[in-house]
């Protein structure tokens, strides 16, 4: 569970720190946190399943586990506003 909840946290970041470099991509604050945070879970279960040594330790709190959760979240949160914001401009609405 402490895992998840530090792979939402990261991916808010993530998705904001994206929004701030892809200025083409940005959403605002309030849609880069959510798109982030959908991509921050996403993204740390599809780790956790394909890559289960990284998947948060079962619970433990070793540092691995934390950087692990941090890492996954943060770029799914930064991948998922990627591909909003694409498909966003791809339909042409601004």
């Amino acid at each position: 569970m402490l895992a998840l909840i530090i792979q939402l946290v990261a991916g808010a970041v993530g998705g904001n720190v994206a929004g701030a470099v892809l200025k083409n991509f940005n959403l605002g604050t309030l849609g880069n946190s959510i798109a982030g945070i959908v991509g921050g879970g996403l993204g740390g279960q599809i780790l956790g399943a394909v890559v289960p040594a990284l998947a948060g330790g079962g619970g433990s709190l070793d540092i691995g586990s934390i950087v692990s959760s941090i890492a996954s979240g943060g770029v799914g949160g930064g991948v998922l506003l990627a591909v909003i914001g694409v498909v966003r401009s791809l339909l042409g609405s601004k």
